[in-house]
This record gives C-alpha cells, sequence and structure tokens, in this order.
C-alpha cells in the first residue's frame, strides 16, 4: 500500500483508556485515508499500539466498527472504510475547546471534538467528513481548511526560556502562536498584542506568526475594544492601498455631473440623526406639487459614484461588509475620507444622492413613485431629541413640514400593523462616558415618533426599491437582486415560547404561522406596562428566525413584505452599495447585470453581520464591568432576567448592567433549575425564583476581562 501523507496524530494515553477513544482514533485514521484500505498491523503502526494489549484494543475496536456498519471487512485482517463525499461548513469554537460545523440550508450542526478539528480555528469555513452518526447526532473530522476566517489573533504574549507564545483571549478564538525572536516587533512579557499568522506547518499544532500591533497591557479600552474587533474577525485599521485610494477621490461636484442628475438643490431637505451621529447618510425632502399633491423624497447618499466595482476600496468594503458599533468608537466599513466627508449629507453643502420620490395624494395613497441619482442641499440637521420636540408642540421654521410627515409616516405605521406586521419595540442600552472614557451612567434608548418617523420613509424606500429590483418571471434566470429575508418562524420554537408565557399566566394560541405576529401583538399590548415586558419580548425575538441577506426571496415576516431590501445606508452596508448598483443600472438601461458569485457575497455579508453584533454586545458587556467595578460589595435592587442550569441572571434597576448568580451560592436551601417549570426550586423548602421576580443582590466579583460580574443573593 502506498503510504499517505496524512498520518494517524500519536495519542494520549488518556484516549486509549476506552473503548470508544480506541473506536474514535480508528475512525480518524480512516477519514485521513480516504478510500485506502488497512490491515490490523498497519494501523497498530499508526496509532502506536505497541503492547500486545494495546493490539487488542484496536483489534476490538475495529470489530465495534464492523458491527455498526461504519466499517466494512474485506478479509480476516483487512478493513476499509466507504467512502463519503467531504462536505462543507463553517466552523464555530466555544471556549471549551470544541465546536460545531455550521451548514448553510441546514439546521443540523457537527461536532467537533477538539482533537478532530486538525488546524482549523474558529470561523474558518471547512471541509470536513462525518465519521459518527448516532441518532441523528453527528461527529465529524475537519479535511481541510477551505478559507481562514481570521489570520490575526489577540492575546497575551508569554516568553519562557528564550521561547515567545501569544496565547489567545479564548480557545474560542485562536490556537496559542509561536513568535520567532525576530519577530516579536517589541512586544514583552504579558504584553497583550496583535499577532498574525505567517506559516503554519502540516502535523504541528502549533503555528508561527509575527507581532503586528502592540496593545500594551491589559485594561485598557483601546486594548480591549480592538481585540474585540480581531477577534470577530475584523481588522480595525485600513491597509495603505484603501487609505490611498480614499484620498485620491475628488471632492469636486461638477457642473457636468449635475446635469445627469435630477436637481433637487431647491427643495427643502433635512436629516434626522442621533445627536452624537458622524455621518448623515439619509435625508427626506418635502415638496408640495402643483396639483396638490405632496411628493416625499428620501435621499440616501451617493457611495457608488465614488467606490467603483472591484477597487481596493470596494474590495475592503465587502470584506468588512458592515461597519461595528462598539460602545464607545465605530469601525466603520469605508475611511473616514468618504464615510463623515464625501458621503455625509452634512447641511448646507451640495451632496450627490440616490432619491426615491414617493408622490402622496390626499388620502396619505403613494400615487407615482421615481427612482434615479440626484443632487441636495440640506437645509437642515436635526437630532431626534429636537424633532420630538417639535412633534410634541415646539415651535420651529419647519414645524408645518415636520408635522405633517409625520402625519404620513403614523399611516403608514398604522396600515402595517393592520395589515398583522409584527410590533416589537426597540431598546437600546448606552452608556455615557466620561472625557476619558469612564462609564459614569446608562440610558435605556427606546423608540419615539421621531424614530418612527424616519424608520417609515426608509422601510417605504426599501420595501418599493425590492419590488422594483424584482425581476419578472423572464428575468428570473438572468439576474436577481439582494433581498432582506426574514424567515416564517418554526411552529416548535412557537411552541416553546407558549409554554414559557404560560410561567407568567399569560395565554398565547398559535394554531397557524399565519396568526403569529397578530397574536404576538395581541400579547406585548397585554403587557407592555408589566416589569416583565422586556423579557417577553425578548424571548419573543428569540423565537423568530434571524433576518439575512439572499438572493432567494423569501418576505419579511417581521414586516410583512413581499419584497424587501437594504438601500438606505450604502455607508454602513455593502448590501445596499449592491442594490444601488442594481438600481442605477435598471434606471439607466432597463436590465440589472447578472453577478454569477451574489448568493456568495450574501452569504458572507451576513455572516459579518452575525460577527458585527456579537462584537457589540461583547463591548456591552465590557462596559458594564467597568460601571460595577468599584461597587463590589454594594447591594442593588433587580430583576430576574434569565435562568439556566448555572444560575440566575439579574437586571440591576439602577443601571440595566446584567450579571449571574450562581446557584451554588445560594445558601438558603439546596437549589436547582426545573427545565419543566423553568424555575430554579429549593429543594427543601420549595422555594422558586421565577423569571420577572425582583430580587435584592451584592456585587461579589467584577472582571472586565471576562466580561463577567458574579453576584450574590441577598433576599428574594
Amino acid at each position: 500500500m502506498a503510504k499517505n501523507k496524512h498520518r494517524g496524530a500519536p495519542h494520549k494515553k488518556s484516549e486509549k483508556q476506552s473503548s470508544g477513544g480506541y473506536r474514535n482514533l480508528v475512525l480518524n485514521v480512516f477519514a485521513k485515508n480516504q478510500g485506502a484500505t488497512l490491515t490490523h498491523k498497519q494501523l497498530c503502526n499508526l496509532l502506536s499500539a505497541n503492547t500486545p494489549n494495546e493490539r487488542q484494543h484496536v483489534f476490538d475496536a475495529l470489530m465495534s466498527l464492523v458491527e455498526k456498519r461504519q466499517l466494512n471487512q474485506l478479509n480476516h485482517h483487512s478493513f476499509s472504510r466507504p467512502i463519503q463525499t467531504p462536505e462543507e461548513g463553517v466552523l464555530e469554537m466555544n471556549a471549551k475547546g470544541f465546536g460545531f460545523v455550521r451548514i448553510e440550508g441546514s439546521n443540523k450542526d457537527v461536532m467537533i471534538r477538539e482533537e478532530n478539528k486538525g488546524m482549523a480555528m474558529d470561523g474558518d469555513r471547512v471541509q470536513f467528513t462525518v465519521i459518527k452518526d448516532r441518532n441523528g447526532r453527528r461527529e465529524g473530522l475537519i479535511l481541510n481548511v477551505l478559507e481562514r476566517g481570521r489570520m490575526q489573533l489577540v492575546g497575551t504574549i508569554q516568553i519562557k526560556n528564550h521561547k515567545a507564545i501569544l496565547y489567545p483571549d479564548s480557545a474560542k478564538f485562536g490556537v496559542p502562536v509561536e513568535i520567532p525572536e525576530g519577530k516579536l516587533n517589541g512586544a514583552q512579557q504579558g504584553m497583550r498584542a496583535v499577532v498574525k499568522i505567517s506559516v503554519w506547518p502540516e502535523q504541528r499544532k502549533m503555528p508561527y506568526g509575527e507581532v503586528v500591533a502592540l496593545l500594551g497591557y491589559a485594561g485598557t479600552n483601546d486594548a480591549e475594544m480592538i481585540s474585540i474587533l480581531i477577534n470577530q474577525g475584523f481588522d480595525p485599521f485600513f491597509p495603505e492601498e484603501v487609505m490611498r485610494e480614499a484620498s485620491m477621490i475628488s471632492t469636486e461636484i461638477t457642473a457636468e455631473e449635475i446635469t445627469k442628475r435630477r436637481d433637487a438643490r431647491s427643495i427643502t431637505t433635512f436629516t434626522i440623526d442621533p445627536v452624537d451621529a458622524k455621518d448623515f447618510d439619509d435625508a427626506i425632502s418635502y415638496e408640495r406639487l402643483p396639483n396638490g399633491n405632496l411628493e416625499i423624497g428620501v435621499h440616501i447618499a451617493d457611495v457608488g459614484h465614488y467606490i467603483q466595482e472591484g477597487s481596493a476600496l470596494d474590495k475592503e468594503a465587502l470584506k468588512r461588509s458592515n461597519s461595528v458599533y462598539l460602545v464607545d468608537r465605530v469601525m466603520p466599513m469605508l475611511p473616514e475620507q468618504l464615510s463623515n466627508v464625501l458621503c455625509s449629507l452634512r447641511p448646507h453643502e451640495d451632496k450627490l444622492t440616490f432619491s426615491a420620490f414617493f408622490e402622496f395624494n390626499e388620502h396619505q395613497e403613494v400615487i407615482k413613485s421615481w427612482y434615479g441619482k440626484s443632487v441636495i442641499h440640506s437645509n437642515r440637521r436635526y437630532t431626534y431629541e429636537e424633532v420630538q420636540e417639535i412633534i410634541e408642540g415646539k415651535d420651529d421654521p419647519y414645524a408645518n413640514e415636520l408635522h405633517t410627515i409625520n402625519k404620513i409616516a403614523k399611516g403608514l405605521r398604522a396600515n402595517r400593523f393592520k395589515k398583522g406586521a409584527l410590533n416589537i419595540i426597540s431598546e437600546e442600552l448606552r452608556f455615557v462616558l466620561s472625557e476619558t472614557g469612564v462609564p459614569i451612567g446608562t440610558l435605556l434608548k427606546t423608540s419615539k415618533e421621531s424614530h418612527q418617523l424616519v424608520e417609515e420613509f426608509m422601510l417605504l424606500a426599501n420595501r418599493s426599491i425590492a419590488s422594483y429590483l424584482t425581476p419578472k418571471k423572464e428575468q428570473a434566470e438572468t439576474h436577481t437582486t439582494v433581498y432582506r429575508v426574514h424567515d416564517l418562524p418554526d411552529i416548535e420554537k412557537l411552541g416553546l415560547l407558549t409554554m414559557f408565557c404560560e410561567k407568567f399566566g399569560l395565554e398565547l394560541h398559535i394554531d397557524q404561522i399565519q396568526e403569529a405576529a397578530t397574536n404576538l401583538n395581541k400579547l406585548l399590548k397585554q403587557i407592555e406596562n408589566e416589569p416583565f415586558f422586556s423579557l417577553i419580548q425578548g424571548m419573543v425575538v428569540r423565537s423568530m428566525a434571524k433576518a439575512v441577506y439572499s438572493t432567494n426571496n423569501k418576505g419579511h415576516f417581521g414586516l410583512l413584505f413581499k419584497e424587501y431590501t437594504h438601500f438606505t445606508s450604502p455607508i454602513r452596508r455593502y448590501a445596499d452599495l449592491i442594490v444601488h448598483r442594481q438600481l442605477f443600472e435598471k434606471t439607466s438601461s432597463g436590465r440589472i447585470k447578472h453577478r454569477i458569485t451574489l448568493e456568495e457575497v450574501c452569504k458572507r455579508i451576513s455572516s459579518n453581520e452575525r460577527k458585527a453584533i456579537e462584537a457589540e454586545r461583547e463591548s456591552v458587556k465590557y462596559f458594564q464591568t467597568l460601571m460595577l467595578i468599584d461597587h463590589i460589595g454594594e447591594a442593588f435592587e433587580g430583576i430576574v432576567s434569565g435562568i439556566s442550569e448555572y444560575g440566575i441572571f439579574v437586571r440591576l434597576s439602577a443601571n440595566n448592567c446584567e450579571g449571574m448568580v450562581s446557584i451554588a451560592s445560594i445558601t438558603d436551601d439546596r437549589y436547582f433549575f426545573d427545565p419543566e417549570r423553568y424555575v430554579v426550586l429549593g429543594k427543601r423548602t420549595g422555594k422558586t425564583i421565577n423569571l420577572g421576580d425582583l430580587v435584592t443582590v451584592v456585587v461579589d466579583e467584577v472582571s472586565p476581562r471576562k466580561r463577567q460580574i458574579d453576584l450574590v443573593l441577598k433576599s428574594h
């Protein structure tokens, strides 16, 4: 038999103690040597089974696998494994060292044990084979890494006996990396650093790398935020080529360019954004037409004018896919020259835009639409707070326009909910930071009429443009567009949600998926003033499918739109930039260019969106620890916001920070998690701790590095 370069890996003594361990080792050898016929003697050599006892264990494992039909016995001594077609997916590791391969379009993940992951890391697209399938629970072995999710890791440098190793923040985010002496670039013992993997020799568990950035010592906000970004696979720094390309873009708007566009500079136009916004990528205009109708314009920065498809800027934007909003900073999708200057619709400046104009009749119905490139001149920059004050009665030069636009927005919103769209009240935890970046307070921001005003016109533009770009049946094979898809919820998850609501004495009946949104809205309306409202609403959101980008239009369940896309924010979302390009193609030539890799692009930007959300959540957890690090030993009132077999999560009323009370730390009884009743139950007293209970806790331990707050229950 010809020697195969994939040899059986040396095994630890502990792996040989059980028959199951030997079975896994034998399966791994066959998986790495696809199609090979191996004898018992060859397997013993590959597994270094040298003693009679070890060789017997190998033989017993072979017989067991033959009996389970996982191996074929060709004769008394020779065995083979049926050839399997390798599968592909994305590896997601956890802090315990093992992980799962997520397969696109499947809800059945494949478990990967630490010893079977080879040179793969979290976020890698991998090729794998299934080595065990028991009752639908599959285990796999990674054969190849097809695409790296990250090449940079963040961790702590440890130097011992002139050998430097970077240990990553967590086993989830990478593996230890050996740093040759000439590649430390100033890193010293105990420093936090960013390391780029340079080479990973085959059959070596530890790659070699080079220090590319020093983050100093643990504990600074800069170090922690950069580590969060890199651990999620984002590069906080733009490549030189991209920055150079951005700096060469002209800021001049020529007369020739204006002649190619609809000139809307004389129309009343304004932006409405958060008070701390640095870029203004959308504006709304107001014009009363000669026929008495009202034309509302939704104007979006024309990013596509400045970024050519296939350019260095375009490739970097796709690589990032979206801006990432951490508590104290933004990692933009585009360099500041574009996001904060050229493509920011700043007041009193001419700006190039892509617009959607909607003509409303006296019944607030859209009777005509127009899409195309334009040039605008914003009259005023408003904050949400300023517009809210005007809506509530404050005088303003544009008060009449704002009241009229708000009336139309309220009509659009009411019509959506009347048809059965899901009504989720958004809540966002915001931190008040000192001049040095230390959190000194929190605010729980909810959506008000000023936010809803902007939201409704953005939804109108997105929905209308999605419908316009949707190809007719005869064109469906030659072009498609990017949809924002929100699939129907899983009926099993809705069943669990129903059981969850019963624990609060709430009734939720969903017999048909089509009734789900209406009944969920009734439930949320019923409890809108209850202290556990956000908990129930959170469970409602978690029972829904996740919205993704796709060329396969399945509609948007939550919004109840047949077609929906993202057009309104190309500064911070790559999906919108694609839609801008397609919209220009259709409005100028009537045809959309066929992009063969568009579905792959959709998968990439959907994946990066999930990573951005995780990064944002982790930054919130970090700043929560900073809020409480000086309050160890102090008592706080709170509400039980979550329950698991390990502990209860409590959200503190004073600052909305969340920590965990370990079940083992509750001393007045022996408590355990009862999954049937979804409570924590006292074994002797029968006392229960429920979601939504008001409790008093003491801050016991705070770890910014682990993003962890440990609490002790004082009373309940």
